[in-house]
């Protein structure tokens, strides 16, 4: 087989890649293969996305993503077809700070002004009258998203991405890549673990928390890891109904939660030196729900001193060990390389906006949307870290 320009991951990354490249004007008639290794899409990090949307983000580049892939959403019906459903609810986030980090929460919203972000500072009293199911012991400050922020269902608007995409004459492979052939400096063909070849124009690695390893089969040393994460489900029959239309809510400590129907799902993300084992990914947890997650959210909301855990899932971050931003852009080196990886938990609301960047990077040879040139995979190889401040 003979793709012109070949993605590795049918996630929400390289299904947006695989539309967005199939419907650039100068890209007509070149032939586009995505290849996912995961026949039913069900464990890579899009299908245990909790689908959060936010601007709450420090570093510039990140707000504008979000908030391209924002008009997506409110533009699903448009692009995708009066049927197409992403469950978008716009309830907003709310980030708590203590005495000691609300100067962060200040800085960055200054950034956030200046990207035309629409967040708001509350003081104790103000979230106490906002949000009345809300206990502000040790809470200074609070930042919350009046608007443009909330969640979706990261599976819904890949799957019309990849719809989209196979309309437009993109090409879907069943199959892992086991090895990428090189010629000349550059990618030359791809050997699936099946043994069937695909010769390669250029490759896209948008594999999700695999993408540090599938860089790797090219000599590319990409510091993207998978770090499991835990989500779980609750049920709180004593919620009001404002706390049911609570906006996504982080606890200074990170301890986060919101609702989801007539429950709740909640998670956090753990210590450095108490990350997980990744290896089986059904695992859940119980003992950290118990330990990290379920005291801080009593202490936080009263309500939730009576709630129960009625399910639970897991789910791999592609973790930058460098930074926790993105790596998307051209290998400086290897001309036909493309990388779009590493949003350490950020990819379901980056993802939509990422994969049309790529499209820019090859039909145009620049970014013309947003200019992501800071995201290039040069600070990796520089050891350059451009560190985001809200990692959640």
């Amino acid at each position: 087989m003979r793709a012109d320009i070949a993605i590795i991951g049918a996630g929400i990354v390289g299904s947006a890649a695989a539309y967005f490249l199939a419907k650039h004007p100068a890209l007509r008639g070149r032939k586009i293969v995505l290849i996912e290794r995961d026949k039913g899409f069900g464990e890579g990090s899009t299908a245990r996305s909790a689908g959060g949307l936010r601007q709450q983000f420090s570093t510039p580049e990140n707000i504008l993503l979000s908030q391209a892939t924002l008009s997506m959403l409110r533009d699903a019906k448009g692009m995708f077809g009066a049927d197409a459903d992403v469950a978008f609810r716009e309830q907003g986030y709310l980030l708590l700070a203590s005495p000691h980090g609300a100067h962060v929460l200040r800085e960055n919203h200054d950034v956030q002004q200046a990207s035309g972000a629409d967040i708001r500072l509350l003081a104790p009293e103000a979230l106490e009258a906002a949000f009345p199911w809300l206990a502000c012991d040790g809470v200074a400050l609070g930042a919350f998203g009046a608007s443009g922020e909330g969640w979706f269902d990261p599976p819904s608007l890949a799957a019309l991405l990849r719809k989209g995409a196979r309309e437009a004459g993109v090409d879907l492979v069943e199959g892992e890549v086991a090895q990428i052939e090189m010629a000349d400096g550059k990618v030359d063909h791809l050997r699936l673990a099946s043994g069937a070849r695909i010769a390669a124009g250029a490759l896209v690695i948008a594999a999700g928390a695999w993408s540090g390893h599938v860089a790797g089969l090219a000599g590319v040393s990409l510091p993207v890891v998978p770090r499991k994460r835990f989500i779980y489900v609750l049920d709180c029959r004593e919620a009001s109904e404002a706390l049911r239309r609570a906006p996504l809510t982080v606890d200074p400590g990170g301890v986060w939660f919101r609702p989801e129907g007539r429950m709740f799902i909640c998670g956090k993300s753990p210590e450095e030196n108490a990350e997980p084992v990744a290896a089986d990914l059904d695992a859940v947890d119980h003992d950290f729900f118990e330990a990290e997650i379920w005291p801080a959210l009593a202490a936080r909301v009263p309500a939730f001193e009576g709630l129960k855990v009625v399910s639970a899932w897991a789910g791999f971050y592609d973790y930058n060990m460098l930074d926790q931003n993105a790596v998307i852009g051209r290998h400086p080196e290897i001309g036909n390389l493309y990388l779009a990886a590493g949003f350490s938990g950020h990819g379901a609301q980056q993802g939509p906006a990422a994969g049309r960047a790529i499209a820019e990077l090859i039909g145009d040879g620049r970014f013309t949307t947003i200019n992501l040139s800071r995201f290039g995979f040069e600070r990796i190889a520089q050891n350059l870290p451009l560190l985001e401040r809200n990692v959640i």
